[in-house]
């Protein structure tokens, strides 16, 4: 998953490299106007060095100081730790919070970012979805995170638990922490799913109806709306569907599922699975939404998807990162292929392997014995072999990254950023254009008269004397000339 997640975001870039060029946006992105409401509220003016008009102007040092301001907004909000409790039904409460946390979470990003002043639209909208991303990033994996990496790794020994502002650490259940991530990554991916697709199914038509009913308010019978719609001329139905909001919760939620598939794929090979699904099922709802309940889209230019690709590629990195740690510390493989070429081949005794006894004086207290996960001696002391087990999964996780990473970039290697089609039609273009070019500045040439002619004015006299019937051809028109080469590009 780690390396096909590399592999789409390498054939990403041709795809987008090829729309890009299909729509003419290749060098979209040059200057761009200040947003209005940055107009509206910057405290003063200066001279802009390209254009040398007078534009709002808003003082870089205080931006940053709202920016930093801001940050530590962020910071405190994702610490705040939420309770685990790991069963089915902890689970669902802790999908029920995290659906209300992501409300407020955007609510705040809106907040923080307009209080910053950003000057472009397209600066306001990257600083916002990177805001929204930090906060559902930690609000959706928090919980898998603590399961995999931290759940049942400080707990302590029988007679010396550790334990936090007074209570005991959480420890894994009797299969351990991998079953667990298991139920919670289900648990919060597909029902998040289900929830969202039925949001998605509900929602439009009701505020559709709604947004009817106000417009139409004297319509109070079915029958005779019934008979004002079929009456009512297409861009007045038009007119009353809902206006589209943007991509921005398609472009979120798809993110999200990109990082369940690939950061925790070790722990539930069934979640691309499940994701395959949704997004057949998420394809169609989104066709009727779009097509019938909202009105069409404002057109928008765009070079390519903006900082949704760089979120894209750190989950890739995040990815090859989490799945080395999980496969090393939290599932048996590393322990299993110890025992096997240490100790048996066949694994007999592997499980009394894992298992400590309790120290001796957890022992003479209780007047009892017990077995606990961990490699402890009698005394409570670490063995050897945990600090050679240590050693081998620390190796296994820098030589898996190595591995994958160096794959991806052979992969980055072998598969170009533009194709040889689209590379070839630029490369025709700026050929085409630079012939345009030469031709029009040849015909300029031949239409200005050189220092050896005669005056325009005699120009004129001649021309007058001459009939219409011996009259040369007119002169090509520049402006003409430009029309032409403009739709040679076009197409």
């Amino acid at each position: 998953m780690s390396l096909w997640a590399i592999t789409f975001l390498e054939y990403w870039k041709r795809t987008c490299s090829s729309l890009s060029h299909r729509w003419d946006l290749g060098c979209f992105g040059g200057f761009e106007r200040p947003r209005p409401e940055f107009t509206a509220m910057a405290p003063m003016t200066m001279r802009n060095p390209v254009t040398g008009a007078e534009e709002p102007y808003f003082p870089e040092n205080k931006r940053f100081n709202r920016t930093l301001t801001g940050c530590m907004v962020i910071i405190i909000m994702v610490s705040l730790l939420k309770s685990s409790i790991a069963s089915f039904s902890g689970s669902v409460l802790n999908l029920l919070v995290i659906l209300l946390l992501s409300r407020i979470y955007t609510a705040l990003a809106h907040i923080l970012t307009r209080w910053e002043m950003h000057r472009t639209q397209t600066k306001y909208e990257d600083m916002f979805i990177l805001k929204v991303f930090v906060f559902q990033f930690v609000n959706f994996y928090s919980s898998p995170v603590y399961i995999a990496f931290f759940k049942g790794r400080f707990i302590g020994y029988p007679g010396n638990y550790n334990t936090l502002f007074g209570v005991r650490n959480e420890d894994c259940g009797a299969g351990g922490c991998l079953i667990d991530l298991a139920q919670e990554l289900l648990v919060i991916m597909v029902g998040k799913q289900l929830i969202n697709n039925i949001q998605e199914f509900i929602s439009p038509k009701v505020k559709s109806w709604w947004q009817k009913r106000k417009m139409n308010p004297q319509l109070k019978e079915a029958g005779q709306e019934a008979q004002r719609q079929e009456e009512a001329s297409p861009w007045e139905a038009d007119y009353q569907l809902l206006v589209c909001e943007g991509l921005f919760s398609e472009y979120l939620e798809m993110v999200i599922q990109f990082g369940f598939i690939t950061i925790f794929v070790a722990a539930c090979p069934l979640a691309p699975l499940f994701a395959l699904i949704n997004n057949w099922v998420e394809v169609r709802l989104d066709a009727q939404k779009f097509v019938t309940e909202y009105r069409r889209p404002v057109v928008e230019r765009a070079q390519d998807i903006g900082i949704w690709f760089p979120i894209l590629q750190f989950i890739a990195h995040m990815a090859v990162l989490s799945n080395a740690f999980l496969i090393a510390f939290t599932s048996s493989f590393v322990p299993r292929l110890y025992y096997r070429y240490t100790r048996d081949s066949t694994l007999s005794g592997f499980i009394n392997f894992t298992l400590a006894t309790s120290p001796l004086s957890y022992q003479q207290q209780h007047n009892t014995s017990c077995r606990y996960r961990g490699f402890r001696d009698e005394n409570g002391e670490y063995l050897p072999e945990y600090f050679h087990l240590l050693a081998i999964q620390l190796g296994f996780v820098i030589i898996f990254e190595h591995v994958v990473f160096f794959i991806g970039r052979l992969i980055d290697l072998m598969v170009p950023d533009v194709s040889e089609e689209v590379e070839m039609k630029i490369k025709r273009e700026h050929y085409m254009a630079k012939e345009a070019l030469a031709e029009n500045q040849s015909l300029g040439k031949t239409m200005i008269p050189g220092n050896g002619e005669a005056p325009p004015s005699e120009l004129r006299q001649r021309r007058s004397r001459i009939s219409p019937q011996e009259s040369d051809p007119p002169s090509p028109n520049l402006e003409e000339i430009a029309e032409e080469t403009e739709a040679i590009f076009s197409s």
